[in-house]
């Protein structure tokens, strides 16, 4: 019996995990993990996953304890792992947008600004993302690891907190005021460097990377198909903005054609009844899994 090659992927365990199911999904691989389970099972017989916090990840796809994995670039940075990024794929815990670490004080504080903090305490989970923002800004601080609440602690036990944020409604609502931003960070997905050196690992690598960027590409689009005369091409296309010039094809009825178009889904509502009105006929709006560029 012929045995099949295995590629070990780590997925984060925790605020990403539930929308990386999800992306994989949308990519065309079934994943189901238990609530007790950290070794998730897959449609994909080529994958052996296992679930870990994203913090580690970059580490254990260095050491080679995985083939490859997604983790954030915050966590590589803060880790200082030696990985190969294969691609960027933005999407966070609640959206599809960068997050953020940022430098914050209570609302009360009288510090403005991070020359402010010289000689003051900052509680993180990112030491030595931290550390470095401080160097570039010529300030010195004690910085020191948190170990989680870390948004209760600004203002009683440190003078300051820097915090990883999507939308800021957390801050908010603890009171707690932004005075700089310290880095961006996307996921990424990495590769280890022997991995990557390995043609089967590497293809299926690359392979997972198109069918992620895709899944992501495919966000927020619809795909557009409608019947009308070749003589309303040009008003119908001036109606229709698309990733690149519409697929014409003609009708065996003389003198109409078929065009095939890719959009954004909010832009449908408003063009559907000016397309209509234009001259097209038979239109159908479906959902799109994957756009592959």
């Amino acid at each position: 019996m012929e045995k099949t090659n295995k590629l070990k992927l780590g997925m984060p365990k925790g605020s990403l995990q539930e929308s990386t199911i999800d992306l994989f999904k949308r990519a065309g691989i079934r994943i189901h993990a238990g609530d007790r389970s950290y070794f998730p099972s897959s449609d994909d017989g080529e994958l052996e996953i296992m679930l870990v916090r994203s913090q580690e990840m970059a580490t254990y796809v260095e050491q080679g304890l995985f083939d490859a994995g997604l983790t954030g670039r915050d966590w590589i940075v803060e880790s200082g792992a030696w990985v190969k990024e294969v691609c960027e794929l933005t999407y966070a815990k609640s959206g599809f947008r960068p997050v953020r670490w940022v430098l914050c004080v209570p609302e009360a504080s009288p510090i403005r600004s991070v020359k402010e903090l010289k000689g003051k305490r900052i509680a993180t989970e990112v030491v030595n993302v931290v550390k470095k923002y401080l160097k570039r800004k010529k300030v010195r601080a004690q910085v020191e690891f948190s170990w989680g609440a870390t948004e209760a602690k600004a203002g009683i036990l440190v003078d300051a907190i820097a915090e990883l944020t999507e939308t800021g409604s957390s801050l908010r609502a603890n009171k707690l005021r932004i005075i700089d931003e310290i880095m961006s960070s996307t996921t990424r997905f990495i590769a280890n460097q022997k991995a990557w050196r390995n043609p089967w690992k590497r293809q299926k690598i690359e392979n997972l990377a198109i069918l992620l960027k895709g899944a992501l590409a495919a966000e927020g689009m619809v795909g557009l198909k409608m019947n009308l005369k070749e003589e309303d091409l040009g008003k119908i296309v001036e109606l229709l903005p698309a990733l690149k010039n519409p697929t014409i094809s003609r009708l065996t009825l003389p003198g109409w054609i078929a065009i095939e178009v890719i959009m954004a889904e909010k832009d449908v509502k408003q063009r559907l009844p000016a397309l209509k009105r234009a001259g097209a006929e038979g239109i159908i709006e479906y959902p799109l899994n994957k756009v592959i560029y």
